[in-house]
């Protein structure tokens, strides 16, 4: 068993579900410390992945470059930017390839994670979504059964959630606020908390 396009589409409505749920919560806690419309951007982000994933092709990195290629279609938010480019990021990893191994899709985040740091100007240690996908990456390294690989994913992002918790955001429109972001959770790794529990 392995990685195929057909798990990117269940991923996919997956994920969907839990956000017609969750929008509403992720929108709320992003204002009090950005710009309000996280979860408007993710909800409008999935409907469309959802309602493109039976055009694409068997080919993993195909379907994730056009996945990225919808995404940037409905989402000009700096949280969607970083999604299509980690998207895309990986997309050239997976070219050319109708199946992906398990164990390499913690190397896989790390790719994402360098495009987004790359493209946002932000840290590791900066307290964004950048530092749950970190988390998971290294709680995930080595596991090649994908319910092993899951569990351990979870766990990475919910350690790196209480790791930053109680530090302040560093960068963007939440550093305004640095002080006020001390004890709150970053919206940014909420969310990829809620997509990684919904997978």
């Amino acid at each position: 068993m392995a990685l195929t396009v057909d798990s990117l589409r269940n991923a996919v409505a997956n994920i969907l579900a839990a956000l017609e749920t969750e929008h509403e919560r992720l929108t709320t806690l992003d204002g009090q410390i950005g710009d309000g419309d996280l979860g408007i951007t993710l909800i409008k982000a999935f409907r469309e992945l959802d309602r493109v994933k039976g055009t694409w092709p068997d080919d993993v990195g195909m379907a994730l470059m056009q996945g990225a290629q919808a995404v940037s279609k409905v989402s000009s938010s700096s949280f969607g930017t970083l999604l299509a480019t980690s998207m895309m990021a990986v997309a050239k990893l997976a070219k050319g390839r109708p199946e992906v191994a398990w164990n390499e899709v913690p190397g896989f985040f790390d790719k994402a994670v360098e495009a987004m740091m790359a493209r946002g100007k932000a840290s590791l240690g900066d307290k964004t979504v950048m530092d749950a996908v970190s988390g998971a990456a290294k709680a995930g390294a080595g596991k090649d059964d994908p319910a092993e690989l899951l569990a351990a994913l979870r766990r990475g992002t919910d350690q790196a959630m209480a790791e930053f918790r109680d530090k302040p955001n560093k960068i963007g429109r939440a550093r305004i606020f640095a002080e006020r972001t001390v004890g709150m959770d970053d919206p940014g790794m909420v969310a990829f908390k809620v997509m990684i529990d919904a997978v």
